[in-house]
């Protein structure tokens, strides 16, 4: 999962930047969908060892 984090993070950070964005916006941006979807995959994680118990 921290993989697709990663990958997340670089095409949000990439987007933002061609957007027009400066580095440290575009690198704030990619940090947020970072945290974001490693959050994500916290929540369903837990979610699905709910279900499985």
């Amino acid at each position: 999962m921290l993989v697709i984090a990663v990958l997340a993070a670089a095409g949000a950070g990439k987007l933002a930047h061609l957007d027009g964005a400066t580095y440290p916006t575009a690198l704030t941006r990619a940090a947020t969908a970072f945290t974001a979807v490693l959050t994500l995959a916290t929540a369903v994680a837990g979610a699905l060892a709910a279900l499985l118990t």
